[in-house]
């Protein structure tokens, strides 16, 4: 998964950007050189990419209201079942699908070598984590809330450079912090006289965490020959393993793993979550992302809780109709607005107007 989730990180220092993975050597980056060209065809593959990547984004933004779906159809279905029983199905079900999916490529490139194997098992370990908060938030908050406070990662990173190098962080760091600070209080409802974050806001921005420590995994330069398809294959088959044991621990009876996924709503759902957010969205980005700019792909990247948002607004009627299940839209709130414009804001930020760096992504649940 070298080049799975292309995350990329450099941050600047009171003059001049660092680059948030020199600092060790545990976790490393490589510079890719930005790429100029003036001819038409190269204008065109431009506009191509760009395309192809905020499809991408798309794609990911699909993966919330998805698995919100899925955890009120399965709750109906199963009744006394868990957030962490239903949260661990829902995963083990997508990446077993998604490496079904990879394998046969895989297969044709020859054996997974043992550095692919190595990373692949610890971006499993940082991302399994992650989503598996991320998805577990989901019960307990909105589709579009946990969209914009998972882009709290992009604030992380900075802030876990300045640490380890002993920098006071940045002008442009220190604002863009202040600005998530603010943005995820709103969407978490904090107000001075309530100030208990929920539990869905709390796993979600934990989940960031997890998802800043696996985009520094990724540039780790030890792994700079792996191959991207091989190391994603490792890397579902590892979280596919991860959590069907915690599926079956925390099932209310065994047979729980079969009726969870005893209807051709919840199978059509963990599909669409496999073939379109995880294999499809992937596919998209590690073959066009190379033909853009980094710092407009980082752009491109900031829309992904906006998709969300909108999908938010009129999708989940139309999947819980098709699960059977009461799922209603959500509305354009002002905290909404709000929070996610500061979050989003602060985004842009961090990538607006930097040297030539490689974006950082964090997977969709």
């Amino acid at each position: 998964m070298s080049r799975l989730l292309q995350a990329r990180a450099s941050f600047w220092t009171a003059t001049h950007e660092i680059d948030v993975l020199d600092f060790t050597e545990e976790f490393g980056v490589t510079q890719a050189p930005p790429k100029t060209a003036a001819d038409p065809e190269h204008a065109t593959r431009k506009g191509l990419a760009a395309a192809a990547l905020v499809l991408a984004c798309a794609l990911w933004g699909l993966s919330f209201p998805l698995v919100k779906t899925l955890h009120i159809d399965q709750a109906s279905r199963v009744p006394g079942a868990s957030s962490e029983f239903l949260s661990a199905w829902i995963l083990s079900a997508r990446f077993m699908v998604a490496a079904l999916l990879l394998a046969p490529v895989v297969a044709r490139m020859g054996w997974v070598r043992r550095l692919e194997v190595g990373q692949g098992l610890r971006l499993a370990l940082y991302g399994g984590v992650g989503i598996g908060l991320q998805v577990d938030g989901l019960a307990y908050t909105e589709a579009s809330t946990s969209a914009f406070l998972t882009q709290a990662y992009c604030v992380l990173l900075p802030l876990w450079a300045a640490i380890q190098t002993r920098r006071l962080p940045s002008t442009r760091v220190a604002g863009a912090t202040v600005l998530v600070l603010f943005g995820g209080a709103i969407l978490a409802g904090l107000r001075p006289d309530h100030l208990a974050i929920g539990r869905g806001e709390l796993e979600t921005l934990l989940a960031a965490l997890f998802f800043a420590f696996q985009i520094l995994t990724l540039e780790n330069p030890r792994f700079t020959a792996n191959r991207g398809r091989p190391v994603t294959f490792v890397m579902c088959v590892g979280i596919a393993v991860l959590f069907f044991p915690m599926a079956f621990l925390t099932a209310p009876e065994p047979f729980a793993l079969v009726t969870a996924g005893a209807s051709w709503a919840t199978m059509f759902m963990v599909l669409m979550l496999a073939v379109l957010c995880t294999v499809g969205s992937f596919l998209l980005m590690n073959t066009w992302q190379k033909r853009l700019p980094a710092t407009e792909a980082g752009l491109i990247y900031t829309t992904e809780p906006v998709f969300t948002a909108g999908y938010a607004l009129v999708l989940p009627v139309m999947l819980g109709g098709m699960a059977g299940v009461i799922y209603p839209n959500e509305t354009l709130t002002v905290s909404l607005l709000a929070g996610g414009s500061l979050i989003l804001i602060a985004n842009v930020w961090m990538q607006w107007r930097r040297k030539p760096h490689r974006p950082a992504v964090a997977p969709a649940p």
